[in-house]
């Protein structure tokens, strides 16, 4: 049985020393103040609900382990002021508002908590490269560990392996792999990582969203011939593919 009391002062002092290592990244997720209130209540692993009523999605991640991420926000949260930052205060059809969740004092969110634990992964949906840099700083913490998820070999997905990705249809997956070409059709540029189109994996970029890839550096025919690591949810169009939406969906991996 889990002893809670030891494990909010665990958590609470791996999470302050988080927050006073790798100070060139603590800048990110520091969006406006949406508002602020005391956690009365964790209701799941992404979810809270505070003392006015109001309940608060934990935004920037998908979470890996539930029950445990269940566990360590109620540890953490629970009976404590919180401030919310965010670009967009605009609740979700839950209800919810979206944020990133910061303790008193804090420079990281918590959610960073979760990603250092292996208990989430970063999420696809962040647009802000400081906050991704920040997120993906702390989820590189847990991979690099072997902690939580991370310690299962099968959570990255190979490229090469399209049958165990489409076993993932309407997931979140993360897929490692070398781009083998890159081509147009019509408004779409597909990055593909096999010679069979109608099987083989790929990711797909909307002409509209192009431009913002090219100024991040990361123009799709520069791609061709580099590894990289890519998360998003997984569709099944003949063969697997993932939307590429924003920049942040995707690592450039060292060497060729």
């Amino acid at each position: 049985m889990l002893n809670l009391p030891m494990l909010a002062r665990g958590t609470f002092l791996a999470y302050t020393m988080l927050l006073a290592c790798g100070t060139s990244h603590a800048a990110g997720c520091n969006f406006e103040i949406q508002g602020e209130g005391r956690v009365a209540a964790v209701v799941d692993a992404r979810s809270l609900r505070l003392d006015d009523g109001r309940e608060v999605k934990l935004a920037g991640i998908e979470v890996a382990d539930r029950a445990k991420a269940t566990t360590v926000l109620s540890a953490l949260l629970v009976g404590r002021e919180v401030t919310l930052r965010g670009q967009d205060d605009t609740p979700d059809r839950y209800g919810r508002q979206p944020a990133y969740a910061f303790l008193e004092g804090n420079e990281h969110p918590v959610q960073s908590e979760l990603l250092r634990q292996g208990l989430a992964l970063v999420s696809s949906e962040i647009a802000d490269k400081d906050c991704v840099s920040t997120l993906m700083a702390a989820e590189a913490e847990a991979r690099a560990a072997r902690s939580g998820t991370w310690a299962e070999s099968t959570v990255i997905k190979n490229a090469e392996s399209p049958d165990d990705i489409l076993a993932g249809v309407g997931r979140f997956t993360v897929v490692e792999g070398r781009v083998l070409s890159v081509r147009q059709a019509g408004a779409t540029t597909y990055l593909n990582f096999g010679r069979n189109w109608t099987r083989d994996f790929a990711l797909t970029i909307s002409r509209r969203i192009v431009p913002a890839f090219e100024a991040a550096g990361l123009a799709p025919k520069s791609l061709e011939n580099r590894r990289i690591r890519v998360r998003g949810w997984v569709e099944a169009r003949r063969g697997p593919r993932i939307e590429l939406l924003r920049v942040g969906q995707i690592e450039v991996l060292g060497g060729n």
